[in-house]
């Protein structure tokens, strides 16, 4: 069974940076490709990152590109989202995932105060 759990989430000031974590169990993440979701208060699930474990490639939404930045640690079996330059708008509850979106983390609050 493969399971995502996240953690590092929490309080920050705009202008801030906080670093996500996602531990991956059930599978490696050098064979199954694991991203980023996000979701405000009242919107819609927006996939903001996922990096590819078939050839590293990244993928970042428009509205965190230049920001945010998604690596891994392969020995750790571990997905990272170091997020910089935080804006109000940035508040979520933020998921790992697997890119295919068929595999979820519980998330984990990113509160940003302006």
């Amino acid at each position: 069974e493969v399971q995502l759990v996240e953690s590092g989430g929490g309080l920050v000031q705009a202008g801030g940076s906080l670093r996500l974590s996602c531990v991956v169990s059930g599978v490696s993440i050098d064979e199954y490709s694991i991203g980023w979701f996000r979701q405000a208060p009242g919107k819609e699930r927006e996939g903001i990152s996922c990096l590819s474990s078939s050839d590293g490639s990244t993928y970042y939404a428009d509205s965190v590109k230049g920001r945010f930045t998604i690596s891994s640690a392969s020995a750790k079996n571990t997905v990272y989202l170091e997020m910089e330059t935080l804006k109000a708008e940035d508040t979520a509850v933020y998921y790992c995932a697997s890119c295919d979106g068929l595999v979820w983390g519980q998330g984990t609050l990113v509160t940003v105060s302006s």
